[in-house]
C-alpha cells in the first residue's frame, strides 16, 4: 500500500488535513472521501488553499491519488461539509472509505 493512499486514508478516518504536491503546488487539503474507478484510486476532498468567495460556494474536488507527492497529515481537523454524503460520482465507482 502506497505512502500517500496510507496518509489519506489516516486524514479522512480521524478528519485530520492533508498537505501534498499536486502539480508541483502544495497544497491543503480536507479529504471526504477515497473511491477507486477504472483500477485508479481518488480522493474527494476540499481544497483548503483555494480562496472561496463564500462558504455556500466550496465544494469538493476530485484528485487522482496518483498525482499526489510527499503527504503529510496536519495535527488541524476538519468539518464535513455539511452537503457531504459518502456516494460516489459515478455509478461504476466504488467506494473505499469515506468521513
Amino acid at each position: 500500500m502506497s505512502n500517500t493512499r496510507l496518509k489519506v486514508m489516516e486524514g479522512i478516518a480521524r478528519q485530520k488535513a492533508v498537505t501534498a504536491l499536486y502539480n508541483d503546488q502544495l497544497i491543503k487539503l480536507a479529504p471526504h472521501m477515497l473511491f477507486e474507478r477504472h483500477g485508479e484510486l481518488y480522493l474527494s476532498a476540499l481544497n483548503l488553499s483555494k480562496v472561496w468567495r463564500s462558504a455556500e460556494e466550496r465544494r469538493l474536488g476530485q484528485f487522482k491519488l496518483a498525482g499526489l507527492s510527499e503527504p503529510s497529515v496536519l495535527d488541524e481537523g476538519f468539518e464535513p461539509l455539511p452537503s457531504f454524503r459518502p456516494a460516489v460520482p459515478r455509478s461504476d465507482d466504488t467506494l473505499l472509505l469515506a468521513v
